[in-house]
């Protein structure tokens, strides 16, 4: 099981697309799509726990050229309370499959609706790198629990 993060102080960190900057905690573009815990027409916000998580996750599904080729923006929110923060235990979680890469299932999407439901930020194994954290958060129950602290270029070399 992955090290739990953070020691003290609590942040989530985002990778964007510049033009989804200004927006980057809105929720859309999940709510439109749908993610691996979210239904689509349930806004989430997709983070890491750290920068490196962050960058990895788009990498992964992006590609690093696009990250070479596309300007994109690297942003930090301070959590101000993390007693807010749910940790998703790994065995907790019903299905062990969907803490792996893959297409998620409407069971899996319904599981994160409910967490999501309840709570504004759900901190979760990432499937990407398994010794990681990723952050979902749902941008109505969060509001005035944040505070960007930290936005800026992004590129790889």
């Amino acid at each position: 099981m992955a090290a739990l993060p953070w020691n003290g102080e609590a942040y989530l960190w985002r990778l964007d697309r510049k033009e989804h900057a200004d927006s980057w905690n809105s929720g859309i573009g999940a709510e439109l799509g749908g993610g691996r815990w979210n239904s689509k027409g349930v806004r989430a916000v997709y983070a890491s726990a750290d920068p490196a998580t962050a960058i990895l996750e788009v990498a992964v599904h992006k590609g690093f050229r696009a990250l070479d080729t596309v300007p994109h923006v690297l942003t930090a929110a301070r959590l101000l309370d993390p007693s807010c923060v749910y940790r998703v235990d790994p065995d907790e979680v019903p299905n062990p499959n969907w803490l792996i890469p893959g297409t998620p299932s409407l069971d899996q999407q319904r599981f994160g609706d409910e967490l999501l439901a309840q709570y504004p930020f759900v901190l979760i194994p990432s499937t990407v790198s398994r010794h990681s954290w990723n952050i979902v958060m749902n941008p109505a129950l969060a509001e005035r629990l944040y505070e960007q602290v930290l936005q800026e270029r992004f590129g790889v070399s």
